[in-house]
Parts: C-alpha cells; structure tokens; sequence
C-alpha cells in the first residue's frame, strides 16, 4: 500500500482507504499474453458489430486462469497472514465489490473460498482486473476486496481498498520505439464504389515507406497490411490513442500498454458499424503485454461528428509546473467527439483536459494545428503551431523577389500546381480565416500552459475554403502535422512549396524554425499517400513510445477539470 513493491506490515495502515498518495494498485489484465485470441481474416470487413464485441471479450482477464508465467506478473499480490489459533472448522470467503471489475486466485486458481489449512498457513492471493475505467460518474476505479473468516460461530472481517491503474497517454517528446503505417493490399481498398479520396489517393506509396524509413531510422518499423475492403483507410494515428498502464512491483515498475480504439462508427453497410481498420489491433498489435479497449456510444446525438472520435484529434502536452503526467488536449466546438469516448481518454483523473475549437477544420483534429516540440526554455518544450500568415509573408517574398511564376506542387503529380501569383490574387480571407481560428486556439493554449507567444514554433501553412463543406483545410502540406521520431527528430511532409534561389522557401523556413530549438527535420514524400486524402505523416503514422522516465501516475497529484472557452 506505500507502493514499494513489497507486502510487510507498513502496509496496513490506512489500507481501508484509497488516496493518491498510498494505497494499493491492480492492472486491468486486458492483454493477451500466450497468442489465444485471433482475428480471422473474414471477421476484418465484416459488416455490424458482433466481430468487434468478439474480438474486445478476448483477453487474459476473460477466462478464469492465469495464462502462463508472463501472466502472472499482471496480477497484484494480496496476502493473508497465518492465523494459527483457528479450528479445522474455520472457513473463509474472498469477496470483491464491484464484483465484475476483478478476480481473486488462490494459490494459482480462481476460487473465492478459502479452507481452515490455508487460513491456518498463511494465503497468497492474486488479483486480477477486468476492465479499465470508462466513465467515472459509473465506477471511480476502485474496488473493495473483503476477507470474511467464519470459526465456531463467531466472524471476522477485514478489507482493503484498491485501484485499477488510470489509463496514461504519452507525448511526443518521449522516443518512439516503434513506429507504425499502413502499406496497400490486393483489392478496391474501400467499403462500396468508390473511395472519399480524389483520384491517386492514396498512392505513391513507395516514396512514402522509403522516406519514412530514412526519416524513422534506428528505429523498428511496422507497416500493418489492411485488406482488399479496407486498404485505403490507411490513417494509423486516427485509428488508435496509445496509453499505458503500470503498478509498482519488487523489481520497479510494471507497465503494460493499452491501445485505446478509436471510437467510430460507420456505414459499411451495416449502420453503426465500428471502423474496420481498427479490427487491425486486435490482429496485429494485442499480445504479451499489449491490449486494446474499445468504447463506442450507443446513440450519436445532436452535434456528434465521427470525425472527431479519432486518435489525431487526442494529443498530450508534456509535464509542466502543476501538472506532472501532462494534460490531454483535443478539438471539439460545434462539432464535438462522442461523450462515452471522450469520457475514456479524460475520465482517467491524472492528465486533466483542454479543450479547443476545430470545428472550423474540414477534419476537425487537434493535430492540424498545433505540436508539441523540444525547447530551449524551463520546461523543455513548446508548440509548433500552424501559421497561415507567415504562409502568405514568404510567398510574397517569392513574389518581390521575382518569383510569382514559381509553382507550388511543381515535382509532384498533382493535377493541381499554382503558381504563386495564383494564390496571392486569390481568396485570401480565406487564410485568413484560418490565423484567426488558430488565434483563438492558441489564445487557451497559451493561457492554460504559461507559454509566451515568444516561445512558439511558427511554420507555414497555406489553407483554403473547401467547396462543398465551407471548411477549411491545409492547402499546402500541413507542416505541423509531422512525427516526432525523438524530441529531436521531426518526420514532417515535404512542402513542395515554391523555390527562390533554387531552395524551397517552406522547407527552409521550417528547418530553422525548428533547428532554433535543437531539432532536426527529416522530409516525408506523402502527398499522394496522405496529403491530398486530408492527413499527413502524423495522421498516417503512429508510435508506440518509450515511457519509462515518466513520473509514475501515483507520484503527483491528480488533476481534474475541463479547460475551454
């Protein structure tokens, strides 16, 4: 209970009770770790929603034994001391309350009853969770284990308190380990006729995997095969929020990662359908040590936008002063995330949330606009921020320069390639609109966070109105929207911006804008495979990262509150 790892008499002061500074912790044993469960390759495109319910019920906590060695270190340990004066009559009975959020082993077998011998002995007792927590106006996350012993007629009691381990999202500072992509399969790659996507998106996968392979390197990468369906929705950070879960043990900490699915649901055909990429965790990521959770809403009510209930839109600031896990920012305005989602990734109660204005994005994610990056200043990190003005600055210097014939896109095969004349005598307002949007964003940011605007990382991002939506995208390559392989190496999209004196002007303003703060920037070619569908590098990729030097979720104080306009 004072969260050494070690079960002595220390620990029974105050046991009863549950506080952020000492009691005891379980995992949720959501992972697989002898391979039991698996995905069969009719069960990826499958219409409806059994697939996925199936496909959440396998876990190491679903079945009632204790699935090999690697298992059991999932498990907390309880103990119960010899009693030695009891009878051979005595009996004992372990209850848990709530009832369904763990199990009690004993001696390696789930069972609640406990006999005169083990009682008079002394009993090692193993919990196990079941589940993690979802919504905390339905259960706080804790339980109560009681040990009644019934001796002649007479009865004992004693209980203890505990709680399950908060999911803890990471951040971008901490170092991938691995990264993740898609890669295309045989088939249309899209559920019915035709896909959302122009023409040629997703494509040019090649220059993709090779560009993300020099940019991630010394590190392991994964590109995760879809299927003929499914292929083409190829967004690996939308798909999932990665997190972990950790206890104190004997030999330091015990961490499991949880994967947090996405919560989308779609048409295809079966209405309601869960996003079938998602399905994709289940086969190729959840085994020793990894499990996934899924938390759709039953009902989409007034104001819910889909698009909104995706990992891109779910980031973490870094630690800083008051805040020693972070805190969770997502988009969310006129068009919010599902409440039974959102209340998954900010119900946790260590990484308290904020929330910003992206309802005016044709997406709507938080990755559009803002990254965190390393920095040379007292925390150690700021925000790149997405900055349509300084867009415009630099290509009217094109301009002055000469240049107004210089094309944007000009070494892609995009049907598309304005010169910069072209933009500049176009809807500018437009633009804007975007700065203004992305002002108010950073006008909470900035207020919640302590930085100085003097801190922030400007690059330069052209938006544009998108006929049909009257929303805005990024019309160039959205330079923000990149990977942080480590605090100090940035996979980011290649610009394809207009050229003066033979140099990419985008690409030239971004390299010292982060170089400033000790980073360095590797160019991703995605602007067939992510761009022109609506994402980038960070939206088509994802990372499981290295969390080890973070502050243990009991060390610090929780935070709790919403932080918005």
């Amino acid at each position: 209970m004072n969260r050494d790892g070690l079960l002595t008499r220390a620990d029974d002061a105050g046991k009863h009770g549950w506080t952020d500074g000492r009691g005891a912790i379980f995992l949720p044993n959501l992972d697989d770790d002898e391979h039991r469960c698996t995905v069969a390759p009719a069960e990826l495109d499958a219409p409806g929603r059994a697939v996925d319910d199936k496909l959440a019920a396998c876990n190491d906590a679903a079945d009632d034994r204790i699935n090999g060695p690697r298992d059991a270190a999932d498990l907390a340990p309880l103990t119960l001391d010899a009693e030695r004066n009891l009878s051979a009559n005595a009996t004992g009975t372990v209850t848990i309350a709530p009832a369904d959020k763990a199990r009690i082993f004993v001696n390696g077998h789930a069972r609640n009853a406990l006999t005169a011998d083990q009682l008079r002995r002394g009993v090692r007792l193993q919990l196990e969770g079941r589940d993690v927590l979802r919504d905390p106006a339905v259960w706080d996350g804790q339980i109560t284990v009681t040990v009644s012993v019934a001796d002649n007629g007479r009865t004992a009691t004693d209980s203890v308190r505990m709680r399950v381990a908060p999911l803890m999202l990471q951040n971008d500072l901490q170092p991938a380990q691995t990264v993740l992509a898609a890669q295309p399969a045989k088939g249309q790659g899209w559920w019915g006729s035709t896909p959302p996507y122009q023409p040629g998106a997703p494509g040019d996968w090649p220059e993709f995997a090779k560009t993300l392979r020099t940019a991630t390197k010394g590190r392991e990468l994964r590109f995760l095969k879809g299927t003929p369906d499914g292929w083409k929705d190829m967004w690996a950070q939308d798909t999932f929020e990665p997190a972990t879960v950790s206890m104190p043990t004997v030999g330091g900490t015990h961490t499991m990662r949880i994967l947090i699915r996405s919560g989308n649901l779609w048409d295809l055909p079966e209405k309601n359908t869960p996003r079938p990429a998602g399905r994709l965790l289940y086969r190729d990521l959840r085994g020793p040590d990894i499990g996934v959770v899924q938390q759709f809403g039953d009902n989409q009510a007034a104001g819910v936008d889909d698009l909104l209930n995706m990992g891109g839109n779910i980031e973490l600031l870094p630690p800083y002063p008051g805040y020693p896990h972070g805190r969770v920012y997502y988009g969310s305005g006129a068009r919010r995330p599902d409440p039974a989602f959102l209340k998954l990734i900010t119900g946790q109660g260590y990484q308290s949330p904020i929330s910003y204005d992206t309802s005016w994005l044709l997406v709507g994610h938080a990755d559009e606009t803002v990254h965190v990056v390393r920095a040379n200043n007292a925390r150690g990190w700021t925000l790149a921020v997405a900055d349509p003005r300084l867009a415009v600055r630099l290509l009217r210097d094109v301009q002055r320069q000469g240049g107004g014939s210089q094309q944007l896109f000009a070494d892609t095969r995009s049907t598309r390639k304005p010169t910069v004349d072209e933009l500049l005598s176009g809807r500018l307002t437009d633009n804007e609109a975007a700065a203004k949007h992305i002002d108010d964003q950073l006008a909470i940011l900035l207020k919640a966070t302590g930085l100085r605007t003097s801190e922030l990382v400007r690059l330069p991002v052209f938006f544009a109105n998108m006929p049909g939506y009257n929303r805005l995208k990024a019309l160039t390559p959205d330079l923000v929207n990149g990977l942080s392989v480590t605090d100090r190496q940035f996979a980011a999209p290649d610009p394809h911006g207009p050229r003066l004196n033979g140099r990419d002007v985008f690409r030239q303003a971004t390299e010292q804008a982060l170089a400033k703060n000790g980073v360095r920037v590797h160019w991703v070619e995605d602007f067939f495979w992510a761009h022109l569908g609506g994402g980038e590098v960070h939206c088509a990729t994802n990372a499981l990262r290295d969390t080890r030097e973070a502050t243990p979720w009991w060390s610090g104080n929780g935070v709790s509150g919403i932080v918005s306009r």
